[in-house]
């Protein structure tokens, strides 16, 4: 038996101290990734890590003075009585009727009553609890206090409840002991569905061969052997491994051993927790996996996101708009006064789609304050094709967003590119009726070749007035008027022809640089709209996927804290 407790003690002799404040540090980094990621990745995939984050706040907040163990079988393997020779009582029900262990047995080393909040929050019974107490014991049990051992219902139980409950409890306690027995120690289901599941639990793990006694002396160590080869292939390599017999006090020593190191080290809550975050952090890694993605899709895909929202926005309808809006303002500031109320009788093609008009050019309706207020215009719906072109370019924004991501991230990537899709036409109509188009002020050479025209026009109107007075008083008998000789030509007809015709030829001069201007108009336009939907971009797709590709990295940094011991 010696022998047994020195290879117990070989077996924790690697076994490293958790820093309770570098545990406390990893599940904070573990409730950072939770807060990054919430509403992104699927709430199944973070069912354990909400739970761990649950469960170590309450353990770490409840006692650390008791260290919590289970000793976890299937049936006939002689839990109850292994718990009952621990405690040297009669606590646990043991017989030949099975499943014999239906509900969990807790016995208490050391004062009942601070262990208490413990075992309310795991679950045991009040009329199931016992304390290991006993003037007669003087001393022997010391060191043992602090521990609290339960004895668990039969995993392969035919009651599945009594399943569900063993399966709750392994998630809560600090240690287990495995118990097996010389008949199915290589049974299938505690290997595959609870021992190997039990990997990163290898601190906090003891397994022990019960009923060892059935066996040959000879044949214990080839049994001890063989299970320590399946423990191996389990993950378990390193776990003690002790044979014991309830019948006989000298076969409890190792297990007993084993215990009190437990208790006296007061470690195992913290190996558990930690344990529990290596297994939450496994499977997680997945996915966050370690790439570093761009901060968000490349310029090209960002243009191509910008040429779609103006398509579906209507800018070229509006820049040629303004075109045609600043010839028809511009031909009635600088043509021929005659003609130009007949001109003003035409509509403002920018009047036509409830923009800025004549009147109101002056306003500068681009105010970000007040593009919220603006009235709706009537730019015409986008297209089927136009708006194909804008979800497609929404599409490879998210696309380009995602391509070093792992496979749990694209979709909220995709999800947060098109979440504000259905603002974006109230949107964009907003921004195209809050843009400055240019037009608020006429140009300086409006008003000098207006005024010009109404200096020949006036020329033409007194020498028109001036002939027709002559023709009057000739009409009338009167002394005919004094007409001064310009050359061969009189006076008044040379005003009335040269109004005429410097009017008409300074309309024909001004109409291609009216032709010019408007094209440098439309190109201003369109550059001060394409400005302004992209800042709609901006706000409605790329920083939605800018946020999220923020939280896959606070995510991955908080994953990798968690991840260091």
């Amino acid at each position: 038996m010696t022998n047994i407790t020195g290879r117990v003690r070989e077996a924790f002799r690697g076994d490293q101290r958790v820093d309770a404040d570098v545990l406390i540090a990893r599940l904070d980094a573990v409730r950072r990734f939770l807060t990054a990621v919430d509403g992104l990745l699927p709430d199944a995939e973070l069912v354990p890590a909400h739970t761990l984050v649950e469960r170590a706040g309450t353990r770490l907040a409840l006692s650390r003075d008791h260290t919590v163990v289970a000793l976890a079988g299937a049936t006939g393997s002689g839990k109850s009585s292994l718990f009952n020779a621990l405690a040297q009582l009669e606590l646990s029900p043991v017989g030949v009727r099975r499943p014999t262990t239906g509900v969990t047995h807790a016995c208490v080393w050391g004062p009942l009553e601070g262990a208490n909040r413990l075992l309310d929050w795991i679950g045991v019974l009040p009329r199931h609890r016992f304390v290991r107490e006993s003037a007669l014991d003087a001393d022997d049990e010391t060191a043992l206090h602090g521990l609290i051992l339960l004895d668990l219902p039969d995993f392969d139980s035919v009651q599945r409840s009594h399943r569900l409950e063993v399966d709750r409890l392994l998630g809560l306690v600090d240690q287990v002991v495995w118990v097996v027995d010389p008949q199915k120690y290589a049974d299938r289901v505690i290997h595959d569905s609870y021992l190997r599941e039990f990997h990163r639990h290898r601190d906090v793990t003891l397994v022990v061969l019960n009923q060892a006694d059935r066996l040959p002396p000879a044949e214990v160590p080839r049994v001890l052997d063989d299970l320590r080869r399946l423990l191996d292939t389990d993950g378990l390599t390193g776990v003690p491994l002790l044979s014991t017999t309830a019948i006989d006090p000298a076969g409890m020593v190792g297990l007993r051993g084993a215990l009190e190191r437990t208790v006296a080290e007061r470690q195992a809550a913290l190996r558990r927790l930690a344990g529990d975050v290596d297994t939450v952090v496994a499977g997680l890694d997945e996915l966050v996996g370690s790439a570093r993605p761009a901060g968000g899709p490349d310029d090209s895909t960002v243009d191509g996101l910008n040429r779609a929202l103006a398509g579906a926005a209507g800018v070229p309808a509006v820049t040629e708009a303004v075109q045609q809006a600043y010839r028809h303002r511009a031909v009635a500031a600088t043509g021929w006064p005659l003609v130009r109320g007949w001109r003003r009788l035409r509509p403002d093609p920018l009047r036509r789609l409830h923009l800025p008009g004549p009147a109101d050019a002056g306003a500068d309706a681009g105010a970000d304050a007040a593009e919220s207020l603006v009235a709706a215009t009537s730019v015409p719906d986008p297209t089927a094709a136009q708006r194909s072109a804008l979800g497609l370019a929404i599409r490879a924004v998210a696309d380009r967003a995602a391509a070093d991501l792992p496979a749990a991230w694209p979709g909220a990537v995709t999800a947060a590119a098109r979440s504000r899709l259905g603002d974006l036409p109230d949107a964009l109509d907003r921004t195209i009726a809050g843009t400055d188009l240019g037009l608020g002020r006429r140009p300086l050479w409006w008003r000098v070749v207006g005024g010009l025209q109404w200096l020949v026009t006036l020329a033409a109107v007194v020498g028109l007035g001036w002939l027709v007075l002559g023709y009057a008083l000739r009409a009338l008998g009167l002394p005919a008027l004094d007409n001064p000789m310009v050359g061969q030509v009189p006076l008044p007809t040379l005003l009335l022809l040269g109004g005429l015709l410097a009017g008409l030829l300074l309309a024909a001069l001004t109409r291609p640089v009216v032709r010019w201007a408007a094209r440098r108009a439309r190109a201003r336009a369109e550059q001060r709209l394409t400005a302004k939907v992209a800042r709609v971009g901006e706000e409605y797709v790329l920083t939605p996927v800018r946020v999220v590709l923020g939280s896959y990295a606070q995510a991955r940094d908080a994953l990798k804290d968690a991840a260091r011991r």
